[in-house]
C-alpha cells in the first residue's frame, strides 16, 4: 500500500503572525475551502486569477489559496504569505 503524504502549510500575515496547518492534500484541501470558495466567487473581476477548487498537487493548492485570498482582498493584497514542506 502506498503511504499517504502529509504536508505542513504555514501562513504568515503581514504583522507577524504564523498558523500552522498539518495534512494530507484532500484534508488540507477540506481546511481552506470557504478561502477557495470566496475567492472563486471573485474570479471574474477584472484582474483576479481564476481559481481551482480541487487541486491535486501541494503545490497547487498553496497558489490557489495565495490567489484566492488576494482574489477576495479589499484591495487586491491580502497580506498573507504561505509556504509549504513535507513532513
Amino acid at each position: 500500500m502506498a503511504k499517504v503524504k502529509k504536508f505542513q502549510i504555514t501562513q504568515t500575515n503581514s504583522r507577524g503572525s504564523v498558523t500552522t496547518y498539518e495534512g494530507t492534500v484532500t484534508e488540507l484541501t477540506q481546511m481552506f475551502s470557504y478561502s477557495l470558495e470566496c475567492g472563486k466567487s471573485w474570479e471574474y473581476e477584472k484582474g483576479n486569477k481564476k481559481i481551482n477548487k480541487q487541486p491535486k498537487t501541494i503545490k497547487s493548492l498553496v497558489t490557489n489559496i495565495y490567489n484566492a485570498k488576494n482574489n477576495s482582498a479589499a484591495n487586491g493584497y491580502s497580506g498573507f504569505s504561505l509556504d509549504y514542506c513535507e513532513i
